[in-house]
């Protein structure tokens, strides 16, 4: 352990051995904030300067050495001291190096707890930023593949069972929908952690005359937190990241799930191409859809980050605990995960090659029409649970008679079961005929799912949409 870059030295004679030290630093995963750290120290520092805490020389120098350091961090010219304790550390070693008292002085009227709670909340802007982007660009590939396929008519499923006839267009909106609303958690997660903590100190502010909004405009935070103690023991920013991070991943869980139906050999209905499969290494003819199982298999960490961090959370005392060093990892993991399945699952769905006939034939049989012989029997008068009973009467007769579907029976065949019904269903009950009568919002008829697309494509240039 090397003292020069404990910021805690000097009260405790006996220090923690180098296994035991090595047990409680974080340099190994909060060093991803660096950039932060430094960026909020020049604010502080500069701030400092301002209010006289410090003398401008001093605030000019610190200033002039963090970017130097910043620069270093960006190049890679500067390498990590992976015997620092932390981020914070490392940082304030290498001013206190260069600069002396200088250095030293940059800790006043801030504490490790606020520091690190300030770095987290501008690391994680930054990220939800990115992963915002992600959203957005495959919110646009679902809906330029749903323009493309408006018209393309295949089954609808509940239970895994074909429901109803529908068009690819309208089921690749569905999932465009749920990332939209994906986005917009990310947006309020943003929006609810941009609160600066510094100024915080350990727990209870300081009794320099620092200038809290200042540093908090500075840094692009809305206004400094409220409440001192609140700002270094919350993490609700945190979790509700991690939330939001879950959500998506099983929104992508579940639509890599129909994707590895999909392009199975007993469904056929997309075919991912050579770029986005993989081989087997024993069976010479195989094309597994990898990347989209992959995307659905890394949801169980995702998940399991949300769980740790708010089990890390449940116990914990107001204000700061040292178990808050585990918020980190647990976090940085989920949104590096997501960022990437956003990004695969977008390049995949973007190169999908679409078969139209497989999904088209997809809607023949299986009686998908029976629920718009039933309401053609309401438009007709007739109460919609005697008209379901009815059209169920019809579907098992055609499957006594070894029909598929209710077009296949003669007008003879389905008046026996009401005198309402006239020649004019046939017409009305194609796979075809189904989808374009469900114009309502929220439908799938072509002009309809056209109207989704266009709503959904609004929301996604709406720049905190």
């Amino acid at each position: 352990m090397t003292e020069k870059n404990v910021l805690w030295a000097g009260r405790l004679e006996e220090k923690p051995d180098a296994a035991a030290f090595s047990f409680q630093s974080s340099i190994g995963f909060d060093k991803r904030m660096a950039l932060e750290d430094v960026r909020g120290s020049r604010a502080h520092a500069a701030m400092l300067g301002k209010q006289g805490i410090i003398t401008a020389e001093h605030a000019a120098a610190l200033d002039a050495a963090l970017a130097e350091i910043a620069r270093g961090l960006e190049t890679g010219a500067l390498a990590f001291d992976n015997e620092a304790e932390d981020i914070h550390s490392f940082v304030e070693g290498l001013l206190t190096e260069a600069l002396g008292d200088a250095g030293r002085a940059i800790h006043a009227g801030r504490s490790r707890n606020d520091q690190v709670a300030t770095d987290f909340r501008l690391y994680c802007r930054r990220a939800g930023d990115e992963i915002r982007a992600a959203l957005k660009n495959a919110i646009v590939v679902l809906l330029d593949r749903a323009e493309e396929h408006a018209e393309t008519l295949t089954a609808g499923f509940t239970h895994l069972q074909r429901a109803q006839p529908v068009t690819l267009g309208y089921a690749l909106v569905a999932w465009a929908a749920a990332l939209s609303r994906d986005r917009g958690r990310f947006s309020d997660a943003l929006t609810r952690l941009n609160e600066c903590p510094l100024g915080s100190g350990a727990l209870a502010g300081t009794t320099l005359p620092l200038d809290r909004e200042v540093v908090a405009r500075d840094l692009g935070f809305a206004r400094p937190a409220l409440n001192a103690m609140d700002a270094v023991a919350d993490r609700d920013f945190a979790l509700e990241l991690a939330a939001a991070c879950a959500i998506t991943q099983t929104h992508l869980s579940r639509f890599c799930e129909d994707v590895c139906l999909w392009a199975s050999e007993e469904w056929g209905f997309v075919d991912l191409g050579e770029k986005w499969s993989t081989g087997s290494s024993i069976m010479p003819q195989k094309k597994n859809p990898d990347f989209a199982e992959l995307v659905r298999g890394k949801t169980g960490r995702v998940n399991g980050n949300l769980v740790a961090l708010l089990t890390v959370m449940k116990g914990l005392p107001y204000a700061y605990n040292k178990d808050l060093q585990e918020d980190k990892e647990a976090l940085f993991d989920s949104l590096d995960t997501v960022l990437a399945n956003l990004r695969v699952f977008a390049g995949f769905m973007g190169a999908a090659v679409f078969n139209k006939a497989k999904m088209e034939a997809s809607c023949a049989g299986g009686f998908l029409e029976a629920t718009d012989v039933a309401e053609y029997l309401v438009k007709k008068g007739m109460p919609f649970r005697t008209a379901h009973e009815c059209a169920a009467h019809i579907v098992r007769d055609c499957i006594d008679k070894g029909l598929k579907s209710i077009g296949e029976a003669g007008l003879a065949d389905v008046q026996q079961h009401s005198a309402l019904i006239e020649a004019d269903i046939f017409a009305k009950i194609t796979p075809r005929a189904c989808v374009e009568a469900r114009n309502l919002p929220g439908g799938p008829a072509p002009d309809e799912v056209r109207r989704q697309i266009a709503a959904l494509r609004g929301d996604a240039l709406r720049a905190n949409g």
